[in-house]
């Protein structure tokens, strides 16, 4: 499958390029903001909606090669109004019916992709909110080891001994499975929301 031309502003939020960051808040922050404010928000939601879906763009870029299939800003407006839409029901103040909601059109990439970026999101603060129900001493294990250290490294620089830091890195990684596994969230997220 062929890149779009936009491609080139998933790369330039990869850099952290300031010029096409920018480029981006101009073209496309008023449409979002004129979004969320017709559909119950005010300004200081669409600005933390923009961010997050730019947040989540890089985020996701940076796991994997994300190939713009349409549109940059269709792609982002897709995101900004899932992510919407998710807290209009989060906050279940009453039922929720979007204005000026375009449907996508039959075989628009910009939908799937957008869900696909909105959901591995979710799984990871899902991750980061289990990670961080783990005690320090577990943290810095499962992080170091994950940075590439090798357990021997680990031990080291921890001041335990090689055999105690491999138990305990398996002790973690069950503590960690099982806070994940309990928590309610987990089976909506293993299912792709």
């Amino acid at each position: 499958m062929k890149a779009h031309q936009d491609q080139a502003y998933i790369e330039g939020i990869i850099a952290r390029d300031a010029g096409v960051i920018r480029d981006i808040y101009v073209q496309n922050f008023e449409s979002v903001a004129q979004h969320v404010l017709r559909n119950s928000g005010d300004r200081t939601d669409a600005e933390d909606i923009f961010q997050e879906a730019m947040v989540a763009i890089f985020q996701r870029a940076k796991k994997e090669e994300l190939l713009l299939t349409c549109k940059f800003s269709t792609y982002l407006h897709a995101i900004c109004r899932n992510l919407w839409l998710n807290e209009l029901k989060k906050r279940q103040t009453r039922g929720v019916t979007l204005a000026g909601y375009t449907l996508y059109k039959e075989g628009d990439d910009s939908r799937k992709m957008a869900e696909e970026t909105i959901l591995q999101e979710e799984r990871d603060r899902f991750f980061r909110e289990k990670f961080n129900d783990l005690g320090e001493s577990c943290k810095a294990i499962l992080r170091n080891s994950w940075a590439g250290m090798g357990m021997k490294e680990v031990a080291e620089l921890l001041g335990i001994s090689y055999s105690y830091a491999r138990k305990k890195k398996s002790e973690c990684m069950a503590r960690l499975s099982a806070l994940i596994r309990q928590a309610a969230e987990f089976s909506k997220l293993k299912e792709g929301l």
